[in-house]
């Protein structure tokens, strides 16, 4: 294998890139081939892995010049890129080819470049351009935050260490501090995000839509569901997820032993604070690789090779960007994980989520068009938020006689999380809906949404976000329109897989491994049938895990 240190990927040039296109069109107007969609493939593969190498570099250290010139050549090529393949998917559609197609690839893979075109024309290829530089401009400023606490200096992804204190008062003081820098910056970040607003919004115009919401979905790849499930869902969490958490917000105000929550709280369930890992960053990686041996050798082969290839880069430092993801090299066939542990116990959820979904590219890394490689978004968070949840049984390497209270808050996190999360997926429909709203509208907007979806919130001594300010810090609301609605769907479907495990754990896993072996050979509700889940757009898609939760979290 080659090491992550020693990848590298030839930039590609333009002219030739449209040479080479150009003979693969005239071959295939000689009569379609599995070679001459092979050859193709074999091409973009090659882009995506120079685009993605590009990425991670240029995350790894938004402050290196190289890195970030090289990603801005990646955000200016890659419209231009995009209108070469989408002539190829349009050759492939035609009625010579569309028959083929299908018998060798199913019906899925049209039904996804479909949904490609109808969200791509050259017409806006600069406006595609001003949308990169607008998020690399947005990740730039979160990453070089500088946040002066107790004399240190930390910065975002380091900060959570302190907010999630034991103690109240340094909860408070940190959660403090980084709001002061967010009302610093608030009027910067409204706009960036306006300029997203109006440039996405002509987008969807230039293409012939009303507003940039079905344009969102259409580049969110969903075939075969529609704003209207989705708003289905949001009011299946309102009923009957949001009082729950009300409840599970009563116990832990009693568990802290004060009388009302308050923002600095919301993430610590009991007076001696969360769980954290017992060891540092060397000490969890021992421990992972117990983890993956013992999980079986699929996991045991998985995880050696992206440790052994210096595939993990998890530690956090100045100049690296927020987050964590995961993203694959197909020329070298190994995914990549990028975090930024700080200390907490969002370590290990944000490492075994990461490791979800690489396991799953790294099971599926033989499809047989890489538009398979990875299922759409709300699938691929399937393994991801599973993946924390099946892993309970190994919590005792990371938190020690801690494990216990990690698993309950974890599944408290878990429920928690499902308003929030559908708080921003509306706020989103609300903004693209809007897009001529002022900034104060939509701080104004997403207040409004925060009392309805988390009504014990009380932001108390901090004015920025009690004013509503809070999604700015949401990176997938500037990123990737329309993307958080896949995380509380997925984490649907995996509180599934922690109940099915609960039940039969051999099965489940079972189960796990087959999903992660489809890919994105199906859409979302046919990949979900097909690991024996229920739909999120069901009705009562939830009442069993909210019975065996309430157990569990309540006695």
């Amino acid at each position: 294998m080659t090491h992550f240190s020693q990848m590298s990927s030839s930039r590609p040039e333009l002219a030739k890139l449209q040479s080479e296109y150009q003979g693969l069109l005239d071959d295939l107007d000689g009569g379609a081939s599995e070679d001459v969609v092979s050859r193709w493939d074999a091409v973009r593969r090659r882009v995506a892995t120079w685009g993605s190498l590009a990425h991670v570099r240029f995350t790894l250290d938004t402050q290196d010049e190289e890195a970030k010139a090289t990603k801005i050549l990646v955000d200016e090529l890659s419209p231009q890129i995009e209108a070469l393949d989408a002539r190829f998917k349009t050759a492939l559609l035609s009625e010579a080819h569309r028959d083929e197609l299908k018998e060798t690839y199913g019906e899925h893979l049209g039904a996804l470049w479909r949904s490609d075109l109808a969200a791509f024309d050259p017409a806006i290829t600069e406006d595609l351009i001003t949308e990169s530089k607008l998020t690399n401009r947005y990740t730039e400023l979160l990453a070089g935050a500088k946040l002066d606490f107790r004399g240190e200096t930390l910065n975002l992804s380091s900060i959570p260490r302190h907010t999630l204190d034991p103690d109240r008062g340094t909860r408070r003081e940190a959660t403090q501090v980084k709001w002061a820098w967010l009302a610093e910056h608030g009027e910067e970040l409204d706009e960036v995000f306006d300029e997203l607003v109006k440039v996405r919004t002509l987008m969807a115009r230039k293409l012939g839509y009303e507003n940039y919401i079905e344009l969102g979905y259409r580049r969110m790849q969903r075939v075969d569901y529609d704003s209207d499930d989705v708003s289905v869902f949001r009011s299946q969490v309102l009923a009957e997820v949001v009082p729950v958490v009300s409840q599970l917000r009563r116990l832990q105000a009693e568990r802290l032993g004060v009388g009302s929550l308050k923002a600095w709280d919301m993430a610590t369930y009991d007076a001696e604070g969360n769980p954290r890992p017992v060891g540092d960053h060397d000490w969890m990686m021992e421990q992972a690789t117990e983890m993956f041996d013992e999980l079986g050798p699929r996991f045991s082969s998985f995880f050696s090779m992206m440790r052994d290839s210096g595939l993990l880069r998890l530690k956090s430092r100045e100049g690296k960007a927020g987050g964590g993801y995961c993203t694959f090299f197909p020329d070298f066939d190994v995914p990549f994980i990028f975090a930024n542990f700080n200390g907490t116990a969002q370590d290990v959820k944000v490492f075994t989520h990461e490791c979800g979904h690489a396991f799953q590219v790294w099971s599926s890394r033989s499809a047989p068009i890489s538009d398979y490689l990875w299922p759409t978004y709300e699938s691929a968070e399937i393994h991801s938020m599973s993946l924390e949840f099946l892993t309970w049984p190994y919590m005792e390497k990371f938190f020690a006689d801690q494990a216990d209270r990690f698993c309950w808050t974890h599944l408290a996190g878990a429920l928690a999380f499902l308003p929030y999360g559908v708080a921003v997926d509306e706020f989103q429909h609300e903004i693209y809906a809007n897009p001529d709203a002022s900034p104060a509208e939509r701080h104004s907007i997403w207040h409004d949404l925060e009392r309805r979806y988390q009504p014990e919130l009380d932001w108390d001594l901090l004015p920025y976000p009690a004013k509503g300010g809070r999604w700015q810090l949401q990176r997938h609301i500037y990123h990737r329109p329309f993307y958080y609605i896949d995380y509380t769907l997925a984490q649907t479907c995996a509180l599934q897989f922690w109940l099915a495990a609960r039940r039969d754990r051999d099965e489940a896993m079972t189960r796990y491994h087959a999903l992660c072996g489809l890919g994105g050979t199906g859409p979302f509700q046919e990949l979900v049938a097909a690991a024996g889940l229920r739909s999120p757009f069901a009705e009562g898609c939830l009442s069993d895990v909210l019975e065996e939760a309430s157990e569990v979290l309540f006695g």
